[in-house]
């Protein structure tokens, strides 16, 4: 806002999609409070290219009737998130910025009635030349990374869409 103010002209380039857990909401609204005119390019949010780039559709007839994306940042705290919902969807659920709360992810839905059989794939730098998929289970996830360092940044899919990575991948370009 200030060195729109002085006529400069700005762009703040950002790597996804700016609305979608990127804080573009909240620089548009303190744009919008001071009358600055500019301009929203919006882009692939992570959760659909690493989903399109390992074969891993959001939604399916038999599997996912919808998809939420989910900050994972609120997730170190019980009562910002309502697990017992979570938990009951037929949803594919994205997480964004979670790698660091997947204990806490892990348990809260587990908990709340989610199967331990449950699919979780974890991409770390989704749509990069460097990006990683690790699958397994919710009841098994926290084994597989237990000796790993931290996949971060990262996004997490759970839900039995992630079941479709392996026929799927094969055969993608």
């Amino acid at each position: 806002v200030e060195e729109a103010s002085k006529g400069n002209m700005v762009v703040r380039l950002k790597g996804g999609d700016p609305f979608i857990f990127g804080r573009g909401g909240e620089e548009a609204m303190a744009l919008a409070k001071d009358r600055v005119i500019f301009e929203v390019i919006p882009g692939v949010t992570a959760g659909l290219g690493a989903a399109a780039g390992f074969g891993i559709p959001l939604t399916h007839r038999d599997d996912a009737t919808s998809t939420l994306f989910i900050t994972g940042h609120q997730c170190r705290r019980a009562d910002k998130q309502d697990w017992e919902v979570l938990a009951k969807l037929n949803s594919t659920l994205v997480f964004y910025m979670g790698a660091r709360r997947l204990t806490e992810i892990v348990i809260g839905l587990v908990e709340n009635g989610k199967s331990k059989d449950t699919p979780i794939a974890i991409v770390q730098n989704a749509t990069m030349l460097s990006q990683k998929i690790l699958l397994s289970t919710l009841g098994s996830i926290l084994n597989d990374v237990e000796y790993k360092k931290p996949m971060t940044p990262a996004i997490i899919f759970i839900g039995n869409v992630v079941n479709y990575h392996s026929k799927i991948q094969k055969c993608l370009d």
